[in-house]
């Protein structure tokens, strides 16, 4: 059903028709679009943050542009736009074929689209797969990459969250990313290569996964081998969402009896923090998006792709 709502998408928006080709208005000004995977927890705020950093760092003659938000999750925009439905609210999550439908019927041919996820793994392949058909059909787009893209970016976006690490001599961080289940994924090796890069240079940071090859019980069994009886978390996330909240911050096992990574430490013994950061007058756990360095990373090649196509 997807693929047919997509092709029919397509069809509109790209098939011309008399009405339409008298009516469309072509944009001089490229638009922006902002990739992100999408939370239905008030880590959501996270998105608001990016959002007016954005704003006040891009030059000048790119402050005004057009920006639009996508979310990658099927789950997300359905629980979502549900909730907004019940709640009488017109407000709906848009996946990029929407939104990228959207624009090209308002007239934009120039796009620059910059994913928010942090690993190249499932989600950012999905994105491009999506993307190649609208390049086919006529929009010129830019795309910007994850943020651990690069070698040279992962080692950027590990020393912007290093100052969230516990020093050792007062214990241990375990820095919690999301993984992945597929081996043949290109995201398990960035896993792997982060996982060496941490041993060597944070010998007191473990990272551990939710899902994948960094398993949980790895993880936590690295992070009890800490000699001090304590234990930061620093999400790896770009939203410290539903995962961190219950999988690993959470106060009560899951339905299935389970405890949160946080729950099985202290029981090991050990007292266990996380980091967290104030916005909006709401505590919020501080995932990736809230670290004006890391989304510096992001804005940079935002600002870049914008450069390349041009702002009139």
């Amino acid at each position: 059903a997807a693929y047919i709502l997509f092709a029919v998408l397509l069809f509109w928006c790209f098939v011309p028709t008399p009405a339409r080709a008298m009516t469309r208005t072509l944009q001089h000004e490229p638009a922006l679009v902002l990739a992100a995977f999408g939370t239905t927890t008030k880590a959501r705020a996270t998105y608001d943050f990016f959002e007016k950093q954005l704003r006040r760092e891009l030059p000048e003659e790119m402050k005004k542009l057009r920006i639009e938000w996508a979310f990658t999750s099927e789950i997300v925009r359905e629980r979502a736009n549900r909730t907004f439905q019940q709640a009488g609210s017109p407000e709906r999550l848009r996946s990029l074929a929407q939104v990228l439908a959207d624009l090209e019927a308002e007239g934009f041919r120039r796009i620059v689209l910059q994913p928010l996820h942090i690993f190249p793994g499932q989600e950012y392949d999905e994105l491009l797969r999506a993307l190649a058909a609208f390049e086919q059909l006529g929009l010129r787009i830019e795309t910007g990459h994850p943020l651990l893209h690069t070698w040279d970016q992962v080692f950027e976006a590990i020393e912007a969250v290093s100052a969230d690490f516990l020093p050792a001599t007062e214990g241990c961080t375990v820095l919690a990313a999301h993984g992945t289940p597929e081996t043949a994924n290109p995201a398990t090796s960035t896993y792997l290569g982060l996982a060496r890069h941490l041993e060597h240079e944070y010998p007191q940071v473990v990272l551990g996964g939710v899902d994948g090859v960094l398993t949980r019980s790895r993880t936590l069994a690295e992070a009890t081998n800490c000699k001090v009886k304590k234990v930061r978390i620093v999400p790896f996330m770009y939203v410290a969402g539903d995962h961190v909240m219950h999988d690993i911050m959470g106060n009560e096992p899951d339905d299935e009896g389970v405890p949160s990574w946080a729950l099985e430490l202290r029981q090991a013994g050990f007292t266990v923090e996380s980091v967290t950061t104030s916005y909006q007058g709401q505590e919020l756990f501080k995932g990736l998006g809230f670290n004006p360095e890391v989304n510096e990373i992001f804005i940079k090649q935002i600002a870049a792709n914008l450069k390349r196509l041009g702002t009139n």
